[in-house]
């Protein structure tokens, strides 16, 4: 469409060749190669291009909504085998889920983008300006489906952009721009590794060339990559206040006189427990696989109409931690021993109370010796596309597009086992006699099969259509035509889930919360923007132009809201330039949010005194303050707590999540204010500076346990604290009995920022020779606060980790600074670029009591261009080996939190070859 655009408008080469010089002069991409063309080279070619964050086709680099970007040559200096190698390294990004596997829910080996840390479903993923397949209910796009390997630019827009792109856009918009033009073939393959393990392979082929005679293009990749395992027992800090769990050997207890024996891993008897360590086999990060092709094409009929597409196809496996966590399993259960078992050894047998029949009830706990269990999914993803684009008039043009994602899933946890058999008798007890339970070496492994955790579909189409074009043929403002796009956008979303039955029914020997979905909603919107140039080359402003769009919605799950966006983009001379915008935003409750039934599951999972703890759900429940004593006792009394002291078993208690059939769909203001300065008499030299405003409410959060706790009982321990009821008790006993972490409209988030980005190239000094570059990308985090409920006050969440100001609990870190600063030094063939990242100090959400310093990263990396066909990039990750750090208290992540890299120091080497043909 922009070769029509431009053969078309003659008329406008002139002014639009002017208007794109000025843009080019004033770009505020840090690393987009376009932005390094010269005027000249803009006036010979005044292609019209889509930018992110506006529909309407134009010539200017620069818009009003603030924009950064990583370049193709940065991604390749990153020598990225997944999306998340880049994703990882934006300021303006919190962690998601990634490869550490530290999130919950239908995550599975995801990798998610988090903008601000204002949650994972508050980010929209784009590819080429459309919409991503997302695999999750909670509407996140596993990002590791894209191809690293064609990414031309991603491009990141913070700030709500609901009314250009529809519901999701909260926190902004990350849009990968795929290089769909390539020619000739380029074969690549990349390693990466740390001590220990945790290495990544890729291999990818990318082809590309015109057909029909020239008049179109195709380009296709294939690609496989892979990413090895790196388990707790290879990094000493992960060892750490590690916890223990019943040994293989067993603890038994007579019922009958209440006598306990136990059975060291040697088979020796002792007085009392016996435990074993395994978080030296718990998974650091996830082992993965994927093979991934896809294919990106146009072709034009005639002048008029051009057929253009894309198929993308992933197949992902991902081995983690899964629902059910990675504790081996365990029976605890009271079994028949007979007088006539062989196997009991002879110390103890006068410990056990035989009946007149030759029958003793004992209690067992036993590890079965099978293994921290493991959860694989296997996750297959397509996405196709067909559309039609081209003009109706020299100033009128059209696009019009149908689009169909699926992802099906099939996840699987290993090392578990069906508790009873077909008759509903314990398969433990059943065998108490004939085999010997008291053998620490006992080979159990026939009682374990791969159990289906659940079959999961999630669908996504898409029939949008837009046309665009501008004033011209019936009026010119004095700076310019009118450009303006209209359009409508059909969009239905469906999820199916079908649980296996041992998690549905509970006969598993440990519980992992799954549940039934039959889900589906549709909307319908009604969208436009409009450009307005107001003044082009006049004394006090070399350009002004004014935005506006609007975007009426309809949603079948919820009563949706109109939004709309409005900016202005002021050049006021070469050197500067002001942008400013407002704009509403919206997020219709996804799949997950108003859909999903009730799921429970046990409390211990979540206590770390308990054997059953899993540790990457630490933080979410420390303790009944009540109990421990140190909560308010007038409150304790209030809502009939068990006094201190009493003992406390959390595996009585359950952990309920899930949707809520009568969400309300979040609200949204944003704005931005920006200066853009790149001065004359520096040349090389260009500064952005935008100060951006973020307030959502009506956020649908969930107050884990631990806040809700510490809030009623510590905090603000009055009657009527709404946070109370979040965890029931037990009328009789006073101990709690359930923490409900339901979906709800709970929180207000408010967040204030500044982004600064600094480019400066020149001339390196004469004794090295070549040229320089040297680039900052930081963000500033000036306010944030979060109010959980409209009764309770605002809490400060600048600076801080820990669940209390997560909204999801993917990212639990807030930190209120954040850069990557890098400088190139490129001669011939040759580059070489030293890179700083730094996350600013935080401390604990909940109290600001334990701090975490700034967290300072080296990287190093070189390219060499070998030949004109190969090319070599080398480089370290981490260069000097920091470890992350270790608060424990408010940690999600072995000691650590997730944001923080866990890997250490690593090395890595990728080729490039593209043969001449």
């Amino acid at each position: 469409m922009a070769s029509y655009l431009s053969s078309k408008t003659a008329g406008h080469t002139l002014r639009q060749a002017s208007k794109l010089a000025l843009a080019v002069n004033l770009a505020l991409f840090s690393h987009i190669t376009l932005a390094q063309q010269t005027s000249e080279a803009a006036v010979e070619k005044t292609e019209v291009i889509t930018i992110t964050g506006s529909r309407i086709a134009r010539t200017e680099l620069v818009a009003s909504s603030p924009v950064a970007s990583v370049d193709e040559v940065q991604i390749q200096l990153d020598r990225a085998v997944n999306v998340e190698d880049i994703t990882a390294k934006l300021p303006q990004a919190a962690a998601g889920a990634n490869a550490t596997g530290a999130t919950v829910g239908d995550s599975l080996g995801s990798s998610t983008i988090d903008l601000r840390s204002l949650g994972q479903n508050r980010t929209l993923v784009l590819i080429n300006g459309t919409r991503a397949m997302p695999f999750s209910f909670r509407n996140s796009v596993d990002v590791n489906i894209i191809p690293a390997g064609l990414i031309k630019r991603v491009d990141v827009l913070t700030g709500g952009a609901a009314a250009v792109y529809g519901a999701d856009a909260v926190a902004g918009v990350v849009n990968f721009i795929m290089d769909d033009k390539f020619d000739g073939v380029e074969l690549s393959a990349s390693y990466e590794t740390a001590d220990g393990g945790g290495e990544k392979m890729n291999t990818e082929a990318v082809f590309g060339g015109d057909i029909a005679n020239g008049r179109g293009h195709i380009t296709g990749y294939v690609g496989y990559s892979e990413r090895k395992a790196l388990l707790a027992g290879e990094r000493d800090w992960a060892m750490q206040n590690s916890g223990s769990i019943i040994n293989s050997g067993g603890f038994y207890t007579d019922v009958a006189s209440g006598n306990t024996f136990g059975i060291d891993d040697n088979g020796g008897v002792t007085a009392g427990r016996n435990t074993v360590n395994v978080t030296d086999q718990r998974y650091l990060t996830q082992p993965m696989d994927r093979l991934s092709a896809g294919l990106f094409f146009n072709t034009e009929f005639n002048d008029y109409v051009e057929l253009y597409g894309r198929g993308m196809y992933a197949k992902v496996k991902v081995t983690g931690a899964g629902s059910a966590g990675q504790t081996p399993i365990s029976v605890n259960e009271q079994v028949t021993l007979t007088a006539n078992n062989p196997y009991i050894p002879a110390s103890v047998r006068d410990l056990i109370s035989f009946d007149a029949n030759g029958n003793a009830l004992v209690n067992v706990e036993r590890n079965l010796g099978l293994g921290v269990q493991y959860t694989e999914a296997v996750r297959e993803s397509s996405q196709f596309q067909l559309g039609l684009k081209g003009i109706l008039t020299d100033s009128l043009s059209y696009d019009v597009y149908a689009q169909y994602g699926l992802t099906d899933e099939t996840s699987s946890i290993y090392n578990n086992a069906y508790r009873n058999n077909n008759s509903g008798v314990s398969r433990f007890g059943a065998l108490a006699n004939t085999v010997d339970i008291f053998d620490p070496q006992l080979d159990l492994s026939s009682f374990s099969v791969p159990l289906l955790f659940a079959n999961r579909e999630r669908t996504q189409s898409v029939l949008a259509a837009t046309v665009s074009g501008d004033s011209a043929p019936l009026f010119e403002l004095p700076a310019g035509a009118v450009s303006y796009a209209l359009g409508y956008e059909y969009r239905k979303e469906t999820g199916k889930q079908i649980p296996g039955d041992a998690f549905r029914n509970g006969t598993s020997f440990s519980s992992a919360g799954v549940f039934d979905m039959d889900a589906s909603f549709d909307s319908k919107e009604v969208y436009a923007e409009v450009l307005v140039p107001l003044f082009f080359d006049t004394a006090f402003a070399e350009q002004l132009d004014v935005e506006g769009a609007y975007r009426v919605s309809e949603y079948s799950n919820t009563d949706a809201e109109n939004t709309w966006k409005l900016g202005i983009n002021w050049a006021i001379n070469s050197d500067i330039r002001i942008r400013a915008s407002r704009q509403t935003a919206f997020r219709a409750p996804n799949l997950g949010e108003f859909a999903s039934p009730i799921t429970a599951l046990s409390l211990a999972l979540f206590d770390q005194t308990s054997e059953q703890f899993v540790p990457r759900f630490a933080g979410r429940f420390d303790g009944d303050p009540c109990l421990l004593g140190t909560g308010n006792a007038e409150q304790c009394a209030r809502y009939g707590a068990a006094p201190v002291g009493t003992p406390f078993d959390a595996s009585t208690a359950s952990y309920t999540f899930g949707g809520n059939p009568d969400i309300k769909p979040e609200q949204a203001v944003s704005s931005t204010l920006g200066l853009v300065y790149t001065p004359s008499y520096l040349k090389g030299f260009d500064v952005t500076l935008d100060y951006y405003t973020i307030e959502i409410t009506d956020a649908v959060s969930q107050i884990q346990p631990a806040a809700a706790l510490k809030n009623c009982y510590i905090d603000n321990p009055v009657a009527g604290n709404p946070l109370c009821d979040a965890v029931r008790r037990n009328p009789q006993t006073g101990l709690i009995s359930t923490a409900i972490v339901n979906d709800f409209n709970l929180a207000a988030v408010k967040q204030d920022g500044v982004d600064l980005a600094v480019n400066y190239r020149f001339d390196a000094p004469a004794v090295i020779g070549g040229s320089m570059k040297l680039a900052y990308q930081g963000t500033i985090i000036t306010k944030q606060t979060r109010q959980d409920n409209a009764t309770l006050p605002a809490i400060d969440c600048k600076g801080t980790f820990g669940s209390a100001c997560s909204g999801d609990f993917a990212s639990v870190l807030q930190a209120d600074y954040k850069h990557r600063m890098t400088l190139d030094w490129n001669l011939d063939t040759l580059g070489v670029q030293l890179g700083w990242r730094r996350i600013g100090e935080v401390d604990s959400a909940a109290n600001r009591s334990i701090s975490i310093g700034a967290q300072n990263y080296i990287d190093l990396s070189a390219s060499w261009q070998a030949t004109d066909e190969l090319s070599v990039t080398a480089g370290i990750d981490n260069l000097l080996d920091k470890d992350p750090p270790l608060p424990f208290s408010g940690a999600n992540h072995f000691n650590t939190v997730s944001d923080y890299s866990v890997l250490g120091r690593t090395v890595g080497i990728s080729l490039r070859y593209k043969p001449a043909f």
